[in-house]
């Protein structure tokens, strides 16, 4: 396609400044007259214009209520008239199945299906671009803001994995709140091989210089998590991993965690709960199962009390929300708590309508903050897992790593 090719030639030494007038460049390619990227707001509320060159003028535009929040919603195309300047057509920006935002392009006419898929592979490329442009440059960071960020906030985000992954036959979705203000949550998740690996962390010492030392420790905590989970420990090797480098850097730290692993062939879910609420297993539109809690004491006071790990057996289907007790104790103006029940009612009920596990993410996160009037005594942090069916066996090409030992003495492979 020309459009593709346009796009690449000019890719290589592309600014973020310029990706605007080369959507509009590759219009010409898709018969439409005009192409124009917006990107989604830290809170996933507002669809953001990137403009310049010759794209036309466009003001923000909601998620909520809208055909181009219809398409970033649902991650599905969304046609619609253009209000006497042709037909519109509105793209979710996929980078996997990270939602970066949106594209219209205005056409004369509505656009065939064969249009289409052109458009949606022009929107993939566009959608890559936006991404490896903001490696090297503030301007997709800015555009996405709508109020200052927090330094400890800036630190912690920094951290953080991508809000979204699939494999195709498990999905993971997290979401953390408030986005510009953070007081000791974190998430993290990795696939390797057939195994998900997922956790939540919550630092105490929320509101303490601004939740610098909350930041620090939960920094700190994903650091060793990364770090035992690199060096291929087990489960519960890397609950003690974390508790002794939290521990030799802030013996007072304390912080809630749960660990698990789902391994996608079978289903197994594996979880260490180290003081930390309970996760749900939804099934069928119902819940399965509540998963037992605490089975560890937090991080910081793992030397006291050996962890225990239990095993759950996962259906094709079941969906697992991990979340941290900032969702479940939040208040409205009354002082009424969020509550487990509520909590489970909205999980069940989004599973019920099929909503990608992004979308769920987002609007339960936007449930807690309008359940508080959006003013968050505590963050609040998910992550969802949805494991679709089990992945087949290991090709006989695939990628095999040896162990660090073997690394070290190869004649011992």
């Amino acid at each position: 396609m020309e459009a593709l090719r346009q796009l690449l030639r000019q890719s290589h030494h592309a600014r973020p400044e310029d990706l605007p007038e080369m959507a509009m460049r590759a219009a010409r390619s898709l018969d439409a007259t005009a192409v124009i990227l917006y990107l989604v707001d830290h809170q996933q509320r507002v669809l953001l214009p990137l403009l310049g060159g010759s794209a036309p003028h466009r003001a923000a535009t909601a998620v909520d209520g809208t055909l181009a929040g219809r398409a970033y919603s649902l991650v599905r195309p969304c046609a619609g008239d253009g209000d006497g300047d042709g037909a519109r057509l509105w793209l979710p920006l996929l980078n996997g199945s990270e939602r970066m935002g949106v594209l219209e392009i205005v056409s004369p006419e509505p656009l065939d299906e064969q249009a289409v898929d052109e458009c949606v592979l022009v929107s993939s490329l566009l959608a890559e671009l936006v991404i490896t442009r903001s490696f090297y440059s503030d301007t997709i960071e800015r555009v996405r803001r709508r109020e200052p960020m927090r330094l400890a906030a800036e630190m912690l985000r920094a951290q953080l994995p991508p809000l979204s992954f699939s494999t195709g036959h498990l999905a993971i979705s997290g979401v953390l709140e408030p986005c510009y203000d953070v007081g000791g949550d974190a998430f993290d998740y990795a696939v390797n091989g057939d195994t998900a690996h997922l956790a939540l962390f919550d630092a105490a010492g929320h509101g303490s210089a601004g939740g610098m030392r909350a930041v620090m420790l939960a920094s700190l905590a994903l650091a060793s998590y990364r770090n035992a989970r690199r060096a291929g420990l087990t489960l519960i090797d890397s609950y003690h991993h974390i508790d002794d480098a939290v521990r030799a850097h802030d013996r007072f730290g304390m912080i809630t965690a749960v660990l698990a692993e789902i391994n996608q062939r079978t289903g197994v879910l594996q979880v260490i709960s180290a003081g930390h609420p309970s996760g749900i297993v939804i099934r069928q539109g119902r819940v399965a199962k509540v998963l037992p809690t605490p089975t560890a004491l937090p991080v910081t006071l793992g030397d006291k009390r050996p962890p225990v790990m239990v095993e759950e057996a996962l259906e094709p289907g079941d969906r697992i929300l991990l979340y941290t007790d900032g969702i479940t104790e939040a208040r409205s103006a009354e002082g009424e708590f969020f509550g487990i029940e509520r909590l489970t009612d909205f999980a069940v009920k989004s599973a019920a309508d099929q909503l990608p596990a992004p979308e769920s993410a987002r609007r339960l996160v936007h449930a807690i903050l309008k359940y508080q009037d959006d003013r968050l005594q505590d963050d609040a942090t998910i992550l969802l897992a949805d494991w679709h069916s089990p992945a087949p066996p290991h090709s006989d090409t695939e990628l095999i790593i040896a162990p660090a030992d073997n690394l070290l003495h190869p004649e011992a492979t």
